[in-house]
């Protein structure tokens, strides 16, 4: 979603929306708050439409680094791709601490 777009057509919207609902209602004080109201129910849509668009980029690369941990042969006991313990291999399991 491009941030600039989707603010101008929000705008129009709730422009659009305000001028309908006064022209049904005649009041300006029911065309404010049902304006805003319409703002509010844009916005978290908006923000539930990010978040969807986030878990789902997740999800693909984290299926993108299994499948080439898997042609690459990195698998655990189990046979399943090791893509999140790569790290932990890396870093030793057991620090010690000489302080004698």
């Amino acid at each position: 979603m491009y941030g600039p777009r989707v603010i101008v057509s929000m705008s129009t919207v709730l422009v659009v929306f305000a001028v309908a609902t006064y022209a049904l209602n005649g009041s300006a004080f029911a065309t404010v708050w049902q304006t805003l109201l319409c703002a509010l129910i844009l916005q978290v849509g908006y923000f539930i439409g990010v978040l969807v668009l986030v878990h789902r980029e997740r999800t693909e690369r984290l299926k993108r680094q299994e499948q080439a941990a898997r042609a690459a042969g990195r698998t655990d006991e189990r046979g399943s791709a090791t893509v999140k313990g790569e790290i932990a291999s890396r870093s030793p399991t057991r620090l010690k601490i000489g302080d004698r």
